[in-house]
């Protein structure tokens, strides 16, 4: 037999020894990792897919909170498991297309170290005050600080997630000196905004958006194309002076790279099922997003994509973290 049939065949045995494996997979408990304490929205939209795939898989999939390092330590714990589908990470923009240019030593490659399974939601960033905070609208905002340079602190998730970087592009494109602060999480950024201890914060909808129907927060604006259907009466940047400003967090699964073919494809497909699902639309919409799907090659151009958008500010801002 040459040397070229043994070749053939053994990528033959590879093909269906993957396929085999796929069809008895899942077998035992699958973890989610979310690189984020609990509360946040990247924590909001891996409740909704694990619960939903528990169903479809017959296996549960435990939500696993690994927060600290900006996102870093739970995405690298990801990148070490075992390629075999039971250990997948709820990606975002901040850890897949901003940590790796952010963090010096982020220790992991978007590109080469995940096998991208796809897309689940997409959700803009939205600039969030205190009712006592005097500005009402980003031109508001921007006088204030230019009236009184230093003076005012502006909250943010942790360095490198997508309302941070919002902050930091939003402070270079007004040209203002504004401090950003940067919390463990969404959920103490929320609680120190709703004690008046940070006046005005960078985040995704879904952990304001009951206080801000309350009353007890105030939107300002919105870092999406168009207006946001929770937020109606809230305005674009575009729409308040600063066209072009966007900010939408793109949300993914994403399991070891070397996960076989197989069993990512399986799980793309129960993606594409939850996707379709109404009450499952109804649910990211009611926590501030909006569906998206996609196969693992189009989520891993959109890592991509993203990765090459979001670098590029970080070296334009030289916002390297050593």
């Amino acid at each position: 037999m040459s040397r070229g049939i043994r070749l053939m065949l053994a990528a033959a045995f590879a093909v269906l020894a993957s396929l085999a494996h796929a069809q008895d997979y899942p077998t035992r408990t699958i973890t989610l990792v979310v690189p984020y304490p609990p509360g946040g929205g990247v924590d909001a939209m891996a409740r909704v897919v694990a619960e939903r795939l528990s169903a479809a898989l017959g296996q549960q999939v435990v939500v696993d909170n690994r927060g600290g390092g900006g996102g870093l330590i739970g995405t690298r714990a990801v990148v070490k498991a075992a390629p075999d589908g039971y250990t997948l990470l709820l990606g975002h923009t901040g850890t897949i297309s901003i940590n790796p240019s952010l963090y010096a030593n982020a220790g992991y490659d978007p590109r080469k170290d995940f096998s991208a399974i796809g897309l689940i939601a997409s959700m803009p960033v939205v600039l969030i005050a205190h009712p006592s905070f005097p500005a009402r609208s980003i031109a508001d905002f921007i006088a204030l600080a230019r009236k009184e340079p230093g003076k005012h602190n502006v909250g943010t998730s942790a360095v490198g997630t997508g309302g941070y970087m919002s902050a930091e592009l939003f402070k270079a494109v007004a040209g203002l000196d504004v401090a950003i602060i940067p919390y463990k999480g969404t959920a103490p950024v929320m609680n120190d905004l709703l004690g008046g201890h940070v006046p005005v914060a960078f985040g995704v909808i879904p952990p304001a958006l009951g206080n801000i129907q309350a009353g007890k927060l105030r939107a300002i604006a919105v870092a999406s194309p168009v207006r946001t259907a929770l937020l109606p009466d809230t305005p674009t940047f575009a729409e308040s002076g600063l066209p072009g400003f966007e900010a939408v967090l793109h949300y993914g699964l994403l399991a070891p790279a070397g996960t076989p073919k197989a069993i990512v494809e399986k799980l793309n497909a129960e993606l594409r099922k939850l996707a379709a699902n109404e009450e499952v639309k109804k649910r990211i919409h009611a926590e501030g997003g909006d569906v998206l799907t996609s196969s693992p090659d189009e989520y891993a151009t959109d890592i991509d994509q993203e990765e090459t958008k979001w670098s590029a500010l970080i070296r334009r801002l030289n916002l390297k973290v050593e």
